[in-house]
């Protein structure tokens, strides 16, 4: 698995539930956040991959709370992907307080779909090595 690549994000108040909690549903974006940040800072576009031919989906994403965040906690948010064999890959991410204290744990199961034949490509890895600038981000 690759080193954690992180960006880092403030709760808003707007993402909060009635008991002043982070809603559950805005974990996915500060996910898909540091997903298409990942991407950037390897310089990968969306362009880049629609271009190619290949779009990136999500098949299966699990949340593990650990902690609560309350608006204004500065957060960092990682990612880092696990290729194993096959069309899927792996990403695992934790939300983070500035503390060290981990509010989060989420693990996606992913894949590149052709866009043409909409099917999963065989190997994904090969695909974002060859887009990126940096695959050194990707564990590659």
């Amino acid at each position: 698995m690759s080193e954690p690549f992180s960006v880092p994000v403030t709760v808003r108040g707007y993402e909060t539930d009635v008991q002043g909690h982070l809603n559950q549903s805005v974990y996915l974006n500060y996910a898909e956040h540091a997903r298409w940040s990942l991407l950037r800072a390897a310089g990968i576009t969306q362009s880049a991959l629609i271009g190619s031919g290949v779009g990136p989906v999500a098949l299966e994403t699990t949340i593990r709370y650990k902690r609560e965040l309350l608006a204004g906690d500065e957060v960092e948010v990682t990612c880092a992907f696990d290729w194993g064999e096959g069309k899927t890959f792996r990403i695992e991410q934790t939300v983070r307080k500035a503390d060290g204290t981990v509010a989060a744990e989420i693990t996606a199961v992913g894949g590149l779909m052709d866009l043409k034949a909409r099917k999963l490509v065989a190997n994904p890895q090969e695909y974002f090595g060859k887009l990126a600038a940096d695959p050194g981000l990707f564990g590659l």
